[in-house]
């Protein structure tokens, strides 16, 4: 456990109003660097081989293969820059700085190219309204240094405590990762039964909720919500879900986003914002869960099992 008063200088303030157009660049340029990452690595279930994860200094693709060697690439929110390297031994960068995301696109497949690298990607964003292709793009041109490092920090001991939370849990689970289409970091947990098709699901969202989910995560301050927020949400939702009572008193159900929500506000504001998130996650997927069927005797591991919150 941290020192007494030490966790919330883990959970630096975010205001969206502040740092939204930071955000907004980042959520462009990361869907450039994870389309390629999504161009080039084997296709795996509900879309895990697509993207980004937390790391000591950011955010990294992990090894994408390429002919015959591998590379990464990673946000630096230390040094605020932007690093590809592959295993034979080069390493080259970019600085991120306040700069339009078709000058970062162009910088980027410049820098790809330098390394021998060549791919196609999609030119337009995803998941977002309003799409303008990346090379047309010079409205989104914001990099707040201060920000974008607050916004890994909060990433970083989110990334922990999923972690730790995903231990709990026997059956098929996700990894803990940010999706660049949705811009929030994300830990789903299946109970092994196929869903229903969604009316209206285009190819992705068909192959996401293939199966019945309960999924939990951070926004930033996107998502609709318009504040970071922690998330949780039932696919398909069994009827009664938004009746459910859930930990701590601050959480309540959006009729709107159909999902619990805690504020990342009220959770700076817990006498110990780490317990009040495990509390978030633990109250709704238990709400979620007996609400649905789903086998927990057999899904999650026995109390006495788990490891401590860090």
């Amino acid at each position: 456990m941290n020192a007494p008063g030490a966790e919330l200088d883990l959970w630096p303030a975010l205001p969206w109003q502040e740092w939204k157009d930071t955000a907004t660049t980042l959520h462009m340029w990361m869907q450039i660097v994870g389309k390629t990452r999504l161009m080039l690595t084997p296709r795996e279930n509900h879309w895990w081989n697509v993207p980004l994860y937390v790391t000591p200094r950011g955010l990294s693709t992990w090894s994408i293969p390429y002919h015959d060697d591998i590379f990464d690439i990673e946000f630096d929110f230390l040094d605020h820059r932007l690093y590809v390297r592959t295993s034979s031994g080069e390493s080259k960068f970019i600085a991120l700085r306040p700069q339009s995301v078709a000058a970062f696109y162009d910088e980027y497949l410049a820098l790809l190219r330098s390394l021998a690298i060549d791919v196609q990607i999609y030119p337009k964003p995803v998941e977002v309204s309003d799409p303008i292709p990346f090379a047309e793009d010079r409205q989104h041109a914001s990099y707040d240094a201060e920000f974008a490092n607050r916004f890994w920090r909060i990433l970083r001991r989110a990334d922990t405590l999923f972690k730790s939370f995903r231990a709990r849990f026997l059956g098929k689970s996700s990894p803990v990762h940010f999706f660049w289409g949705s811009f929030d970091l994300a830990v789903t947990r299946f109970s092994g039964r196929p869903a229903p098709p969604r009316p209206g699901a285009d190819a992705i969202t068909r192959e996401a909720y293939s199966h019945e989910v309960i999924s939990a995560g951070f926004w930033p301050g996107n998502g609709g919500f318009g504040a970071p927020a922690f998330y949780c949400y039932a696919a398909p939702e069994p009827a009664g879900l938004q009746k459910e009572k859930i930990l701590p008193a601050s959480a309540f159900y959006s009729s709107e986003l159909k999902e619990f929500i805690l504020k990342y506000d009220d959770v700076r504001a817990a006498n110990s914002p780490d317990e009040a998130i495990f509390e978030f996650l633990q109250s709704s997927y238990e709400a979620a869960a007996t609400l649905a069927g789903w086998d927990r005797a057999s899904l999650e591991r026995p109390s006495n099992q788990s490891h401590a919150a860090v």
